[in-house]
């Protein structure tokens, strides 16, 4: 059985460099298990020594809505 924990949210690009850089420590750190916070929850996981990271970057232009752009990182691994 799948878990699913989301938030959306908009941050000011302070608080999102904040949120990244602690997600770093966390990976960065000795412990085998991680915590992560997701809008008031903390997830708590076992990531590996070898971690699978994609990254998508969308850019759209368009004369109507504007432009906008998109960045998304997804990182996998087998506890």
């Amino acid at each position: 059985m799948a878990q699913r924990t989301t938030a959306d949210e908009k941050l000011p690009r302070s608080e999102l460099a904040a949120f990244l850089s602690t997600l770093s420590e966390e990976f960065d750190g000795d412990a085998e298990e991680i915590d992560v916070t997701v809008g008031n929850k903390t997830v708590s996981l076992n990531p590996s020594e070898e971690i699978d990271v994609s990254i998508d970057v969308i850019e759209r232009s368009s004369m109507i809505r504007g432009s906008r752009e998109t960045i998304e990182i997804e990182l996998n691994w087998k506890a």
